[in-house]
């Protein structure tokens, strides 16, 4: 199961579309992911902390954020989810970043809140459909560990 948020002040504003967050749900569900909600939240810490915490509270599977991890004032999605995140799981950020050069532009993070995997995209969707397809073949395994700790991980053999 997944779920999107787009970060926007301008989509909140209803100045600009939502285009990256059609764009990964459309990704997601290419991959067989059942997007169950797609939300949108203003740039700012407060409002995408509480956002993130309402999106994975009792939910299992990965939370796509779209927006706020570039270097402007108002590009504050990392912190917030920072702020939220019970672990972090910086294989996933260093990874989407290094598909393109351009990612070195992104401070997207990605951690893990309860059974939730949240990963953090550019606001573009060329970047941010870019960096999730990087990383979601892995993330049905991920999401399966946070809920199952005994489930088998892959090796050689069974991988």
């Amino acid at each position: 199961m997944a779920k999107v948020l787009t970060v926007s002040d301008g989509v909140i504003a209803g100045t600009r579309s939502d285009r990256s967050g059609l764009a990964l749900v459309d990704l997601l569900r290419e991959f067989n992911f059942a997007v169950v909600e797609h939300a949108v939240s203003p740039d700012g810490i407060e409002p995408v902390a509480n956002s993130l915490r309402d999106l994975c509270a009792g939910f299992a599977g990965v939370v796509v954020t779209t927006g706020g991890t570039g270097f402007t004032a108002r590009d504050l999605t990392p912190e917030a989810t920072k702020l939220v995140i019970e672990r972090e799981a910086p294989g996933f950020a260093q990874y989407m970043r290094a598909v393109n050069p351009l990612g070195m532009l992104s401070r997207g993070v990605a951690g893990i809140l309860g059974q939730a995997l949240i990963l953090n995209t550019p606001g573009s969707p060329s970047g941010a459909t870019e960096m999730l397809a990087a990383v979601i073949e892995h993330v049905p395994h991920a999401i399966a560990l946070l809920s199952d700790p005994a489930s088998v991980h892959p090796t050689p053999k069974n991988h």
